[in-house]
This record gives C-alpha cells, structure tokens and sequence, in this order.
C-alpha cells in the first residue's frame, strides 16, 4: 500500500473514531436526560410546596422534622403514579357526593381526602385490624355512630352510609379535641389513645405528638393526598374529562320488607343483574335480604314501580311449583342436590345449613334462589 493510500486510511479512521466517541456522549448524555428529569420532576414537585394546610390548619413545614414528614408521604404517592391516577378517577365518581354533605354540613372540605387515604376509595377494602370500607370503620365504631353491620348487612360498606357515620363521628372528635389535626390523629388511633398521649405528654400539639407511627403519618399523608389531588397537572397528572369516572347513574327506592327478600327476586324485579344489585349495593352481604326498612341503590330504568314489581314476583315464586324439596327419612343434603341437578354448595347456601348438616325427615329445602326463605317453614 503507498503511504498516501496509508495516510487517508489513518485519517479515515480517525474520523470514525471521533464519531464514534462523539455518537457514545451525545448517547449518554441523552441516558442522563432521560433519568434526570424524572428525578428533577419529583424534586421540583416537592419543592414547590412552601405551604399548605389541612382543614385550614397551617402544616409547619419550617420545622424540618415535619417537612421531612411531609416530604417522605409525598414522594411515596408521587412514586407510585398508577395509584394517582386511580385516586384521581375515583374521586371524580366519589368527590361530588362527600364535597355536598361537607358543604350541608358546614365541614372542612379537605375531610374528603381521608377516604382516598384509608381506602383509595374501594367500598370492599378491609384492614388486617377488621376495619372496613371508605371510611374504615371497625365494627364497633361503626354501631356506635348508627350502621347496620350484621352477617346479612354491612353498612360499612355503603358509600353514602360510611360517609354520615365518619361525619358524625369526625365532628364529635373535633368538638372534644379542639383541632382538626387531632380529630383526625384520633379517628387513626382511637379517642382514648389519643387522650392518654395528651394527658401522659402535656401537649395537645399534633405535630409535637409522640404517636404511634402509622397515625404519626396519618395527618401529613392527608396534607400529601390534598396537595397532589388539588393540583394534579403540577406534578404531570393531566387527565382529560373523558379518563374520569363519572358518578353512576342510579336512584334511591325506599322499601320495608316484612320477611327475607331473595337479592336475585330483586335484581329481577329492579331488572337487572345479581351482579349490578350487588355492585350498587356493597352492603348486601349474601343471597337473601332479611326483613328491615332500606335504602336501596337501583338503575334508574328499574326504579320505578320496584316495590310493586316484587310484591307480585314475590307471591309468584311462593306458588311456584318445584322450588320446595320436603326430606324424606335417609335423605342426605348431597342426594337431594343430585336428584336436582343442583351443586351441594349452592344447596347448603340457599338454606343456610352445613355442608354436612343432617337432615331431619319433614323438613323443607329451597331449590330456588327466588323462593323467600320463610316460604319453607
């Protein structure tokens, strides 16, 4: 090879050894825009918030023990965007309603955000301390302020009924302790756990409060949720009118029922599904409804006439022949399911019995989820 043929070969290949180096750092500058500003968004996210409060309670962020707080509920929401936006879809269908009783009521509307942190508003939530629903009340509690909560009924779980109950007892909390923020540490704890720490700690001050962690975080995640809910487009959250879940539409139908009502005798009579009874009515528990006064959640196309549509199905099923099974001496639970073509399991939970329940000779087995329980007596 001439060594002019040997010169523009070195020249060549220190060209594309240029490129290269030069294609490797604009490559890895871009990797590093690429991560940075997901960094810097949550970073800038966060600092933006020089002040906020909660019930209009001012959060003491200059105190950096509280801004630390603050900071650590922040970036765990933001660091989890997928749970946002659900908040931020469920709020559509769930705010309305709360944000009018609130205002009914003449409550702090920053009260609303405590569903979204106890339950992300899902009405089947459950706690592994036995609280349940929006609002995750406890058994207890829940009686106490006026909810039906039976093996049949849960009114814990009901949207409109969990939101009467925790206003109730939110303003209670407030009456007592005087602040929001306490109201609030007190409905995580418990009043009598929180008036202990007062009295053991002669301070009736939140955030100077040494409390049990989960309720130490309790107040500044609520100060988080608000923050990020309120301004969601500030930290990347823009969803258009269409992404959000808009409230059902439904009626209330006020009925009395003097016996057991089968649900699917009623999702026939409201026309529609089990399925849609139970989805708009979380409450029900089970297959049958006993006799009580209720609220019922129903499709506006079935509303109308309901309770006459199901006095008359209600006397047709009773007539209807082949839904009652009268035992007979040496007959067994799963025999008579057999005979019927109808699964043992759903035998045993039509009529309440053990899977491995004797039966006694006389008695009457419902064949049908539309026949009311009391017809088998």
């Amino acid at each position: 090879m001439s060594r002019l043929n040997q010169k523009w070969l070195l020249w060549i290949v220190a060209f594309w050894l240029v490129c290269l180096h030069v294609g490797f750092a604009a490559a890895s500058d871009r990797m590093q825009e690429g991560a940075v500003p997901w960094v810097q968004w949550l970073l800038d996210g966060i600092r933006s918030i020089e002040g906020i409060d909660v019930c209009g309670e001012p959060v003491p962020l200059a105190n950096p023990e509280v801004r630390e707080r603050f900071e650590r509920e922040m970036l765990l929401m933001l660091g989890d965007p997928a749970q946002v936006v659900l908040w931020l879809k469920r709020g559509a269908r769930y705010f309305p309603e709360i944000e009018s009783t609130l205002a009914e009521r003449r409550l702090p509307s920053d009260l609303k955000f405590i569903p979204i942190i106890e339950s992300a508003f899902l009405p089947h939530a459950g706690s592994s301390k036995g609280a349940v629903g929006h609002w995750q009340f406890i058994s207890e509690t829940g009686k106490r302020h006026g909810l039906n909560i039976t093996a049949d009924v849960d009114e814990r779980r009901n949207p409109v009924a969990a939101t009467r109950a925790a206003l109730d007892y939110l303003t209670a909390l407030y009456r007592e302790f005087g602040a929001w923020s306490l109201a609030a540490a007190a409905y995580n704890m418990g009043e009598e756990g929180l008036r202990t720490e007062i009295f053991l700690q002669d301070c009736r001050d939140f955030y100077q409060l040494h409390l049990p962690q989960e309720t130490q975080r309790y107040v500044l995640r609520l100060a988080a949720a608000k923050a990020i809910l309120t301004r969601p487009e500030r930290f990347g959250f823009v969803l258009k009118p269409e992404d959000l879940y808009p409230p059902l539409a439904t009626q209330q139908v006020k009925i009395e029922l003097d016996q057991p009502v089968s649900v699917l005798l009623m999702a026939r009579a409201a026309r529609t599904s089990y399925k849609t009874i139970r989805d708009l009515n979380p409450e029900i528990r089970g297959y049958v409804l006993p006799s009580g006064f209720y609220s019922l959640t129903l499709p506006p196309e079935g509303a109308a006439g309901f309770p006459e549509r199901l006095k008359t199905m209600r006397m047709q099923a009773e007539g209807s022949a082949g839904t009652i099974h009268v035992v007979q001496k040496g007959e067994t639970l799963s025999g008579i399911a057999r005979k019927y073509g109808i699964p043992v399991k759903a035998l045993a939970i039509l009529n309440r019995f053990d899977m491995n329940k004797t039966l006694v000779p006389g008695e009457r087995i419902r064949l049908s989820p539309t026949v009311e329980p009391t017809s088998i007596r």
